[in-house]
């Protein structure tokens, strides 16, 4: 079957001739750029309120966002028309519920500022003009047959031209795809443009390109032909800055978010430009709605666009001012100044603290210990018109355990049952803490239990605070009787196998706390860590067990685990002096186990970089925050090569395992690098089959894999091109494993269906981790991830490999 698209109707419908008639395609497009394009970028507001509802869904008018084309009869003059055009087609905001400040995005609408984006004009020559009849007849012929190929064809055909074509040549061929809004074949051509000998650089041409790259949500093609502007030593336009920022923001992606504010912050400082007010309003609303525990490191960037939006004396919504206080409140330090003074300009403002505005208040001040603040936000709650949101009882909880007042948390918390507020999990887990600090034996179990009954869910702070209370007051048998119920009713935990192994050195129990130690040691989803060396440590010492102890030293000196003052002067008592323990040097080598993961990893999508002459290498590892699988294996990989890891990406807790992390440029990796990441792009091996195994499977699965909602596997590989796909493909068939390859662009799915599914499940298995076997078993009906799920729903569909 002929694999290109039917053009004929570009020569009966609109009159279509290759060589000099091409109006009417240019008419087919001008009816096309009349439809109107909506871009919306969430911000439901702060988790657990009602709403931040920051109105500002961006509906750009397509004759706004697109260039004006000329006809083909005449030198075409492109120049890119403003966001704002006019009224009719300005960009205008939009609440996402009904809000009492819907007056405020007509105001806007009334007050923007209407001039024009400024962009370069594109001359394009055309065909009539060209004195060779020849030339004109090649050109239409490749501006008709080019869009319908793929790359490789697309490619071939534009090099069987290098004798004859010119950059004239091109960039007409290159306009006319993107005026047929072939767009991807447009940035092809300019790429083979780039790559020719006789290329000259044509900022008019690549700004456009650009521009409707990213009109199109294509970021990587646009950010990479706004690099190329940039390393010619060129200012972006105007445009190109904000479409590329508000395409990064329309994209699911990890760290598009990142990348869009790196681009409005360049488009400030480098290009000079003053941003339109959509533009701060869609960044900031952009960054409100990423969680909160990620969203506290976005301070500065919000004040940035809070500055910005003062300076260039644009309007500020009382959203603003209530995500800028609601941010500052989930700062581990709080800035009560910074917060007093938002407050003061939303009073001289005219704006009404809102009820998720005084929550805000109510969480900063009660982290601060402030009772009078706290207790005057409080009454400000009560006057209002609004029911008393349940997270205001959880922070004057949390307020008066601050302050050494226990007894008065409890009052709260009963008081929210006497007055029939719903009691969330998060109230409970709050005075389980309080109450197991305060070590209030009674009243912690019974409200423990009542909680065990009410059939939540989320259960393990709750045994942490309960185990830990008990380890405190020495009740070893409780602590016991705690961490087998928590082990049958929520998966394995590292601090509270840590807990239990510190509680069975202090009784002497000796022998079951090696077994402990070992398992956590030998399981992937707990893993040993500083504080579970030191504890066996100590109780080796205790028992003047030297070889066992140097065994335990040994292993932390090569995880580089710290060694408490007080063991290291312990353990140079009791090893024989003649031996120099902090002298001793270990060699930095991979195990086995990390040497298969790390392949794993590396099929999965991990980085290499390395230095210019190519001697060091450092792993970059990147995990998914929206991720249940990745929040999981992110702490596996964290442990298992903590020694490898620079300093500022190790961590002791859990908890505060970044997403991104890399180990130290070290020589060892070169083997890794030259079989994996050769010239900065990723490849297969020749002897790919020698290392494909159960592990690296596994981890394969678990990095870069997913399970779709019937019940197929599919694995992710980026790079390698066809012929490493293959040699994958062979080494999986030569284990009874029978898979279907896809191509989406430059990453390749190959998938398990039904029976080979099971398989491929069983032989992988026993190295998934626990905490997540229950996303990736076939037999599930979660999916684990539905981004992916929606773009590839299926294997039965027409692959370009199979």
């Amino acid at each position: 079957m002929n694999p290109r698209k039917n053009h004929n109707h570009l020569r009966s419908d609109h009159n279509y001739n290759p060589i000099t008639k091409t109006c009417g395609v240019s008419e087919c497009v001008e009816e096309q750029t009349r439809s109107n394009v909506a871009i919306q970028v969430g911000y439901p507001g702060p988790p657990g309120s009602d709403s931040i509802p920051l109105p500002l869904v961006a509906f750009y008018h397509a004759s706004a966002l697109t260039s004006t084309l000329a006809s083909p009869s005449t030198p075409i003059r492109i120049r890119h028309r403003a966001l704002c055009q006019n009224r009719a087609s300005c960009l205008t905001f939009r609440p996402l519920r009904a809000h009492a400040s819907d007056n405020w995005f007509h105001d806007v609408a009334q007050e923007r500022d209407m001039r024009s984006l400024p962009s370069p004009e594109l001359q394009v020559v055309q065909l009539e003009d060209l004195p060779e009849q020849w030339r004109r007849s090649k050109i239409a012929w490749l501006c008709k047959e080019l869009p319908s190929y793929k790359h490789s064809t697309f490619v071939r055909i534009l090099n069987a031209q290098r004798k004859w074509i010119r950059q004239e040549d091109a960039t007409y061929v290159a306009v006319h795809c993107m005026r047929i809004r072939e767009n991807e074949a447009s940035f092809r051509v300019y790429k083979w443009m780039s790559q020719q000998h006789w290329f000259r650089f044509d900022l008019p041409l690549a700004t456009k390109l650009a521009d409707y790259l990213g009109k199109d949500r294509k970021f990587a093609k646009c950010r990479e032909i706004f690099d190329a502007i940039v390393n010619q030593g060129r200012v972006p336009s105007e445009s190109t800055f904000h479409i590329l920022t508000v395409a990064y923001l329309s994209a699911p992606v990890e760290g598009c978010l990142h990348e869009a504010c790196g681009i409005y912050n360049k488009m400030i400082q480098l290009g000079g430009y003053m941003p339109r007010l959509s533009l701060h309003n869609s960044l900031f609303r952009a960054i409100m709605s990423q969680p909160s525990g990620k969203v506290k490191h976005y301070l500065r960037q919000a004040e940035f666009i809070f500055h910005n939006i003062i300076t260039c004396d644009l309007e500020v919504h009382q959203d603003i001012y209530a995500g800028l206080i609601w941010l500052h409140s989930y700062q581990d330090t709080i800035d009560t100044e910074r917060i007093a003074a938002l407050r003061k300009e939303m009073k001289i403002a005219g704006f009404k603290e809102s009820t998720d505005v005084l929550i805000s208040i109510m969480r900063a001040y009660s982290k601060e210990g402030n009772v009078e603040e706290t207790e005057n936000t409080w009454l400000k709650l009560l006057r209002g018109d609004c029911s008393i949101p349940p997270k205001a009882f959880v922070y004057r909880m949390d307020l008066y355990a601050r302050v050494g007042e226990p007894m008065k948390s409890l009052e709260i918390f009963d008081t929210m049952k006497k007055q029939n507020i719903p009691v969330s999990s998060a109230a409970y887990l709050k005075i389980i803490e309080v109450m197991s600090k305060a070590e209030e034996i009674e009243f912690a179990e019974a409200i423990f239990e009542e909680y065990i009954g009410t059939g939540m869910k989320h259960l393990m702070p709750a045994y942490e605070d309960l185990i830990s209370m008990y380890f405190s007051l020495g009740l070893d048998d409780k602590l016991v009787t705690t961490f087998y119920q928590c082990l049958t009713k929520c998966s394995p935990n590292r601090r509270i196998y840590n807990i239990y192994l510190e509680s069975l050195v202090r009784v002497g129990n000796l022998e079951k706390a090696e077994d402990v130690f070992n398992e956590m040691h030998s399981n992937g989803t707990i893993g040993s860590s500083a504080r579970s060396c030191n504890a066996i440590l100590e109780g080796y010492l205790a028992s003047r067990d030297c070889v066992k102890a140097e065994k335990i030293y040994d292993i932390m000196r090569l995880k580089k685990y710290e060694l408490k003052a007080e063991l290291l002067e312990k353990l140079q008592e009791v090893i024989s002096l003649n031996r120099k323990i902090v002298k001793r040097k270990i060699s930095m080598k991979l195990n086995n186990e990390q040497r298969e993961i790390l392949v794993g990893l590396l099929l999965g999508g991990v980085r290499i970089e390395s230095d210019e002459e190519r001697r060091n290498h450092a792993i970059f590892f990147e995990f998914d925050q929206n991720s249940k699988v990745h929040s999981s294996l992110k702490v596996h990989i964290h442990e298992r090569f903590y020694e490898w890891l620079t300093s500022s990406s190790r961590s002791t807790d859990d908890d505060k395992v970044l997403n991104q992390f890399c180990t130290v440029a070290h020589s060892y990796f070169g083997f890794f690098a030259d079989q994996f990441w050769l010239n900065g792009r990723p490849m297969i091996p020749k002897l790919i089959h020698r290392w494909l195994s159960a592990r690296v499977l596994a981890y394969w699965y678990m990095f870069g894999g997913l399970r779709i909602s019937s019940g197929d596997i599919l694995l992710k590989l980026k790079g390698g091109g066809c012929g490493g796909t293959e040699r994958i493909i062979k080494s999986l068939q030569a284990r009874s494993l029978e898979c279907r390859t896809k191509r989406k662009g430059r990453v390749f799915w190959i998938g398990f269906q039904g029976a080979n599914a099971d398989r491929f499940w069983e032989l992988t298995e026993p190295y998934i981790l626990a905490t997540v076997k229950s996303h990736l078993d076939p037999g599930g009906c979660v999916s684990v991830n539905g981004e992916e799920e929606v773009e590839f729903n299926t294997l039965e569909s027409e692959s370009d490999i199979d």
